[in-house]
């Protein structure tokens, strides 16, 4: 068994007494899905369910079991142990969890860990002395650190699948005899994206930044060796060599790979990378003015400004041309509730699109004939943005299909917008003093 997922039972300590007995209840936890809730956690919750019928299981193997998001989906939650060496006063930790098998029922949700002792209904610190939660919001396939753990833990986030590490675990794994994961309502903060803070990094022209696998990716149009960078918490980074000098638009994270699209180039209009830090070409369906990409539904799919328009892979690497709904000067592409969303800067009420493979496009009208730049989607809402328009820079849409304008906090040139930790944030390159905008759903 590798160290990562050792038992601690070699400690004398732990194992005084009867040496069977205190094997199991030191080295076994039981694995608890809380549906609707329990008296474990005093809340309004309904029940518990016992994961393997009670059994008790080891770290590193897996349990199923269905959650209500899931329907009848079983989820699989395999907890893992780590050995950490203090001064030769070493223990094992519970370090990680892995929750996989996730059903897009559970699109929107927060998924809250916590674990238990035998004898208390008092959860254990997990990642600090205070912190006994661990939340995982699930924004539409891909997880991301949810209200309360942005700092102390950091996630991989896969097909239906998340791993959540602490990166000092606290909990023993002698100490823990249960690990409940309830799902419930996305919490959305206001703290998050309203304060901004200066970091330093590489005067290109970044145009893009995404987050997979623990590290934050950003591409330029600009630069010389050094058109990526790299970092594993947004304030430190470091220049990486793009596969080549070429002007990148876009980057996106999905299924253990990075995949960048660029407007200009010989046939090597993509990039994909397992890390962020080595990067390799890739041939594009057509050498497009590519601008936008996107993962979901295990596919990527890109989107250009001219020529191809549209292209799909399975894997980043192999490209195939899409028809478009309409020969407009595509911009960008997400995906959210099962549904590729396309956005345009030109076209006569039809400067929106939708797939819901990535294949097949059927023509959309937009909330007005504005130049739609961006668009994002995250608690069930996609929002575009625009550079163009008198009060009505932004719109959105619960599917992609029908659309109501909004009034933007500014009429700057709104160029970008995400979603993340239950706030929507734009950014703009034109405005004084205000080229940020936020949103609270």
């Amino acid at each position: 068994m590798p160290e990562s997922q050792e038992q601690y039972f070699d400690d004398p300590v732990e194992e005084s007494g009867n040496p069977v007995k205190k094997k199991f209840s030191s080295i076994l936890a039981f694995l608890l899905l809380l549906v609707g809730g329990t008296y474990l956690v005093q809340t309004t919750l309904a029940a518990n369910i016992a994961l393997n019928s009670g059994s008790p299981i080891q770290f590193g193997q897996g349990v199923t079991a269905t959650t209500a998001c899931s329907g009848a989906t079983n989820l699989t939650i395999t907890p893992n142990s780590s050995f950490v060496n203090a001064s030769g006063a070493g223990a094992h930790y519970f370090s990680a969890v892995t929750v996989s098998n996730i059903p897009s029922n559970c699109y929107g949700d927060d998924f809250t860990i916590n674990a238990y002792g035998n004898s208390s209904n008092t959860p254990l610190a997990l990642f600090n002395s205070t912190s006994t939660s661990a939340v995982v919001y699930n924004n539409s396939g891909t997880f991301e650190l949810g209200v309360g753990t942005l700092t102390g833990a950091s996630i991989t986030s896969g097909s239906g699948t998340f791993t959540i590490t602490f990166t000092n675990p606290v909990a023993t794994s002698g100490s823990v005899f249960k690990v409940t994961l309830q799902s419930s309502a996305h919490i959305a903060t206001a703290s998050t994206g309203v304060t901004w803070t200066s970091r330093t990094s590489p005067d290109n022209d970044w145009y893009d930044v995404t987050y997979g696998n623990g590290t934050f990716v950003a591409v330029a149009l600009s630069g010389t060796g050094n058109r990526v960078m790299t970092s594993p918490d947004g304030i430190t980074w470091t220049s990486r060599t793009s596969a080549s000098d070429i002007g990148w638009n876009d980057v996106t994270y999905g299924n253990g790979t990075f995949v960048a699209v660029a407007a200009s180039g010989s046939g090597d209009y993509v990039m994909t990378s397992p890390n962020g830090i080595t990067w390799t070409s890739r041939t594009a369906a057509s050498n497009s003015d590519w601008r936008g990409v996107t993962y979901g539904n295990g596919t990527f799919v890109a989107v250009a400004g001219s020529g191809g328009y549209v292209m799909s892979s399975p894997d980043g690497i192999t490209w195939t041309s899409r028809t478009s709904a309409s020969n407009n000067t595509w911009n960008d592409v997400t995906y959210g509730n099962g549904t590729f969303v396309a956005v345009a800067q030109g076209g006569v009420s039809n400067r929106v699109m939708t797939s819901p493979d990535g294949i097949t496009w059927t023509a959309r009208t937009a909330a007005t004939n504005s130049d739609w730049s961006k668009v994002t989607y995250g608690n069930g809402t996609f929002v575009a943005v625009a550079t163009s328009g008198t009060g009505n820079r932004v719109m959105t849409s619960p599917d992609g299909i029908t659309w109501t304008s909004r009034t933007s906090a500014a009429d700057n040139n709104w160029y970008g917008v995400t979603y993340g930790n239950g706030t929507f944030v734009a950014v703009a390159y034109s405005g004084t003093g205000n080229r940020v905008m936020t949103s609270t759903p």
